[in-house]
C-alpha cells in the first residue's frame, strides 16, 4: 500500500447535473482529484451523448476513473437505449442459472459499450416482506438460496465481460416496511435472525463481489445507534473483521432522506468512512459536495479520521478500477441484437399466472382498466402508460379501454354489467390497500408489483417488469402464442 496521504476526495463519488460535463464540473473534479462519479437518469441523453460524457470524465478523472450507475433490470434501468434486462424477480421465476449469468453478461457488455465499468447491482436482498416499497421485484427471490444462486450467477456473467458489480443493500433491504429514500428504516431482528436469512447471500458471495453497497437501516439489536451504513458494529465488524472481506464498501446515497435528515451530510461521511466504509455517495450541488469532502479533510486535520483509513480506501478503489478500466468497448449491431433477443427470451421465461388464470377469446368483448400515467418515483423509471397496456390487446378485435388518472380512485361499482370480460391492468408499484377488496376482474394484469396479487382475489399474470421484452411476452401470452412455465418465487397467495 502506498504511503502517500490520499487526498479525501479520492474516497467520495460525486453526481453531477447534466447531460454533458461543463466546465465548473471539470474543474470542481479535478481541484478535489474525484474520481468516481455516478449517473443517474437527469445524465442519459441519447446513447451518443452519454458515450461522450463517460468518455469527458475518464479525461477529467484520469484512467482510474470509476464511473457507475443502477443497471439492475426491470424498473431500475437507467440506460433505455440499451437491450433491457429482466428484472431479478423475473430471472427468480424462470430459475435458470444460466440465463442469468449470459443476462449479466449482455448488461455489461452494453454498459461497456458506452463507458461505464461499475454497475450497482445485483440485489441481494431477500424480498420476504410483501409491504417492502422499494425492493419487491427488484430481488430475485425470498428464499436465500435461491437469491445465492441467481445472483451470483449474474454477477459471473457481468464479471467476465470486463463491469465490476456491488451487491446490495448490506445487510438486508428485504424485511422492511419504510424507503430509505423518505425515512429511516428499522429490522428489529437478532444476529440468529439475520444470519438465518438476510445475511446468507451477501456472506456466500463476498469473495466473488468487487463491491457492496450499505443499507440506510438501523437494525437496533445489532447496533442501536447507528444505521448500517454508519455502523463500526456492522461494517467494520461483521464485513470487514469478522468475514474478512476487503473489497470495496459503498454506500448507498448519503442525500437519501434516512441519512440526510438525521446526520447530514458532513457527519455522515466522517462516520461512514471511520465505519468501514470505503467510498462515500455525495450527490448535490456543487457546494454540497465540497461540503462532504470539507468534513472529510476537517476530520482529518483534528485526527478524528486516520489519514490510514483514507490511504486504505483509496487503495481498494485503486484496486477496483485497475481490474475494471473504463473504456469504451466495442457493441456491434450483431451483438446488440443478439443480446436484445436473450433478454427478449429471459422475460419469457419468467411470465407466470396464478389462479387459473386464462386470456380473454380474440373475440371476446374485453374491458381494460388501467391508469393512464405512472411518473417515475427517482428510484424506477417512470411506469408504463395506459397507451402501451392497450397495446398488448392490439390482436383483440372488441377492447375498451377505460384510463383513469389513479388506479386506486377506482369505483368498481360504477362499472356498466354487461358482460365484458374484465382486465385490472396493475402499472403502478405501491400496493392497492383496502380499497381494492371489492376489485373482481376476471383477470389481473401486473406489470410491476407482484404482491398486489395479495389484494385481488382474482385469475392473475404477472410478467415482473414493463420493459420491451416483458410487454411482448404478455401480449404473445394474451394472443395464446406463449405457454406459461415459470413459478412465483415469492408467496403470492
Amino acid at each position: 500500500m502506498s504511503t502517500t496521504s490520499a487526498h479525501p476526495g479520492r474516497v467520495v463519488m460525486v453526481d453531477i447535473q447534466g447531460k454533458r460535463l461543463d466546465a465548473a464540473t471539470a474543474a470542481f473534479l479535478r481541484q478535489h482529484q474525484i474520481r468516481a462519479v455516478c449517473l443517474f437518469r437527469k445524465n442519459l441523453g441519447t446513447e451518443a451523448e452519454v458515450r461522450q460524457l463517460c468518455a469527458d470524465l475518464r479525461e477529467v478523472m484520469g484512467p482510474e476513473a470509476l464511473i457507475g450507475l443502477d443497471q439492475e433490470g426491470g424498473s431500475v434501468v437507467r440506460a433505455t437505449f440499451l437491450p433491457q434486462p429482466p428484472s431479478a424477480m423475473a430471472l427468480g421465476a424462470g430459475g435458470d442459472a444460466a440465463l442469468a449469468r449470459e443476462v449479466g453478461a449482455a448488461v455489461a457488455r452494453g454498459l461497456r459499450a458506452i463507458g461505464i465499468n461499475w454497475n450497482f447491482a445485483p440485489v441481494t436482498d431477500i424480498n420476504n416482506n410483501p409491504a417492502n416499497p422499494v425492493i419487491a421485484e427488484r430481488s430475485f427471490s425470498e428464499r436465500a438460496d435461491e437469491v445465492t444462486r441467481l445472483a451470483g450467477a449474474w454477477m459471473a456473467g457481468s464479471l467476465e465481460a470486463g463491469v465490476a458489480c456491488c451487491i446490495k443493500h448490506f445487510p438486508g433491504h428485504g424485511d422492511t416496511h419504510v424507503d430509505s429514500h423518505l425515512d429511516l428504516p428499522t429490522v428489529n431482528k437478532s444476529r440468529a435472525e439475520l444470519d438465518a436469512l438476510e445475511l446468507i447471500p451477501f456472506k456466500a458471495l463476498r469473495d466473488q463481489a468487487p463491491s457492496v453497497m450499505t443499507a440506510h437501516i438501523v437494525y437496533p439489536q445489532i447496533d442501536p445507534d447507528y444505521p448500517a451504513t454508519l455502523s463500526r458494529t456492522i461494517l467494520g465488524g461483521i464485513l470487514r473483521q469478522e468475514w474478512g472481506y476487503d473489497g470495496v464498501v459503498i454506500t448507498d446515497a448519503l442525500m437519501m432522506k434516512a441519512i440526510a435528515d438525521r446526520y447530514g451530510y458532513a457527519r455522515a461521511s466522517v462516520l461512514a468512512l471511520n465505519a468501514g466504509a470505503d467510498l462515500i455517495l455525495a450527490q448535490g450541488s456543487l457546494e454540497e459536495q465540497g461540503q462532504a469532502i470539507g468534513a472529510l479533510q476537517a476530520a482529518l486535520s483534528l485526527g478524528e479520521l486516520p489519514q490510514q483509513r483514507v490511504n486504505e480506501a483509496a487503495a481498494r478503489l485503486d484496486a477496483l478500477a485497475q481490474r475494471f478500466p473504463v473504456a469504451i468497448a466495442s457493441y456491434s449491431d450483431a451483438q446488440r441484437a443478439q443480446d436484445d433477443a436473450l433478454m427478449r427470451r429471459a422475460w419469457a421465461a419468467g411470465l407466470s399466472t396464478l389462479r387459473g388464470a386464462r386470456a380473454p377469446g380474440l373475440d371476446e368483448p374485453v374491458r381494460v382498466l388501467v391508469q393512464q400515467e405512472v411518473p417515475t418515483d427517482g428510484v424506477s423509471e417512470a411506469g408504463p402508460t395506459g397507451e402501451q397496456v392497450r397495446a398488448l390487446f392490439a390482436g383483440h378485435r372488441q377492447v375498451e379501454v377505460l384510463a383513469v388518472p389513479s388506479i386506486t380512485a377506482l369505483d368498481w361499482a360504477s362499472l356498466p354489467q354487461d358482460g365484458r370480460f374484465t382486465v385490472l391492468a396493475s402499472t403502478a408499484r405501491a400496493r392497492y390497500g383496502d380499497v381494492a377488496q371489492a376489485w373482481r376482474p376476471d383477470l389481473h394484469l401486473i406489470l410491476w408489483n407482484p404482491f398486489q396479487s395479495l389484494d385481488v382475489a382474482a385469475p392473475t399474470v404477472i410478467s415482473w417488469g414493463y420493459a420491451d421484452g416483458a410487454l411482448a411476452a404478455l401480449q404473445a401470452w394474451l394472443q395464446g402464442r406463449l405457454d406459461v412455465q415459470a413459478t412465483a418465487p415469492v408467496t403470492l397467495n
